[in-house]
């Protein structure tokens, strides 16, 4: 048995089963990563995976187990390798982090310039997705770090890191009769089209059960996962739009006005997630304290220890 077998199957079953974009990914070739899956299912003398003639299907049961054990050897290899790097190399390397579009436009940008001043010599990467998506990555060690709203917290191979509270407005165009309606309320906010974050985004879930507990039935015409073209189409008379406050820059959207709804709706809670069983770089380490302050190396470190909840 040897890890490049390890890696294979782990690849091929990331690909959703194709052999040649895993071969793609990990700049080999496909008849060479299924002769060295073949090699692994002889010498263990069972099947990884369901064939339908050469096609693979799915997993078997006991390939099902072989993955997950392939994960874990993996993992630890690179958190290995990542020990020598730290006392080799300690300000250079390679830092990804997952987070949705809201994230990375409108609250990384100061840290992510702070950051590649302080540590030129690392490679960084943002990767942008859906909160759910940001949790995937990172639990599939595709990302360092991820950064979104509660669906991290539902992962239990995340520790997640509260990072700070955000609430909602709502924008309109200038002259809009909502604007002179005060105070605001949910009941007002519903008898306009809406525009939206996509549901799977940013606190989605939250806005509408609010909306439901009232009894209310809001008309949304558009969502989407870029506040950037909720505003667009909000400009173009669409509807009005609700989205997260630090979205709206009165400077940069001028043709807009905004009204607070932060009284209207229970804050959301933006989190950093890391593996549980991960270790960190010092500059990843850096990377989470620029972000939040509170979150020093021993806060963090004493996170990683707690126990896994059930």
């Amino acid at each position: 048995m040897k890890l490049h077998q390890l890696r294979y199957i782990r690849e091929v079953a990331r690909q959703g089963l194709n052999i040649s974009l895993a071969a793609d990914t990990l700049h080999t070739s496909q008849p060479g990563i299924s002769k060295q899956i073949q090699l692994l299912e002889e010498e263990l003398d069972l099947q990884i995976f369901k064939r339908n003639g050469k096609r693979l299907i799915g997993l078997t049961e006991p390939g099902r187990i072989i993955l997950e054990r392939a994960e874990q050897v993996l993992r630890e290899m690179e958190n290995i390798k990542r020990v020598g790097e730290e006392f080799t190399r300690d300000a250079s390397g390679s830092l990804t982090i997952a987070t949705t579009h809201t994230q990375a436009r409108y609250r990384l940008p100061p840290v992510v310039a702070t950051f590649i001043e302080k540590y030129p010599d690392v490679h960084l990467t943002i990767h942008q997705g859906s909160p759910s998506q940001v949790a995937q990555q990172v639990v599939a060690n595709e990302a360092d770090i991820g950064i979104a709203t509660e669906a991290m917290t539902e992962q239990p191979e995340l520790v997640c890191l509260p990072y700070y509270q955000w609430n909602r407005c709502v924008v309109t165009p200038k002259g809009h009769p909502l604007l002179r309606d005060t105070p605001l309320t949910l009941e007002k906010i519903t008898r306009y089209p809406i525009v939206t974050y996509d549901f799977a985004f940013t606190g989605g879930s939250l806005m509408t059960r609010t909306f439901a507990e009232k009894g209310l039935h809001p008309n949304f015409v558009l969502t989407a996962i870029d506040a950037d073209v909720i505003k667009t189409y909000v400009s173009l008379g669409l509807g009005i739009g609700l989205l997260a406050s630090m979205a709206y820059d009165p400077k940069r959207d001028a043709g807009l006005k905004m009204l607070d709804a932060s009284g209207l709706f229970p804050p959301s809670t933006t989190y950093i997630a890391v593996r549980r069983d991960s270790y960190l770089r010092g500059y990843m380490y850096g990377f989470i304290q620029m972000l939040a302050p509170h979150l020093n190396r021993k806060t963090v470190d004493a996170e990683l220890r707690q126990p896994e909840k059930g």
